[in-house]
């Protein structure tokens, strides 16, 4: 079985089918482990424990956990690119806590 490179498959389709393929991958990322939002971003354990100067196996200990520091996980965003927003959902309203974003710059 011949391998294609995800460029040369895209580069074949017609812009109706990228579309497509953006709007299924945007629902997918939706919500993802850790793990898979790693992966997804094509990053390894490796390539984020140098990031954040760690050893592997801390990367994959974060990535098993149900429960951490929100400075962790919030390091572990920005490593990936990202930043970490804290929300909370109500029936009548969503509304983003700031707390952490103080706490960010006071780190600083």
């Amino acid at each position: 079985m011949k391998v294609h490179k995800w460029s040369e498959l895209k580069a074949k389709m017609s812009p109706e089918s990228r579309a497509r393929v953006a709007e299924m991958v945007k629902h997918e990322m939706v919500e993802m482990p850790l793990r898979d939002l790693r992966s997804a971003r094509g990053l390894t354990q490796e390539m984020l424990a140098q990031t954040l100067n760690v050893q592997q196996p801390a990367i994959a200990k974060i990535e098993r956990r149900t429960d951490m520091y929100i400075s962790t996980l919030r390091s572990h965003i920005k490593a990936m690119g990202g930043d970490l927003e804290i929300t909370a959902r109500f029936p009548d309203g969503v509304v983003k806590i700031i707390n952490f974003s103080t706490i960010e710059r006071q780190e600083i």
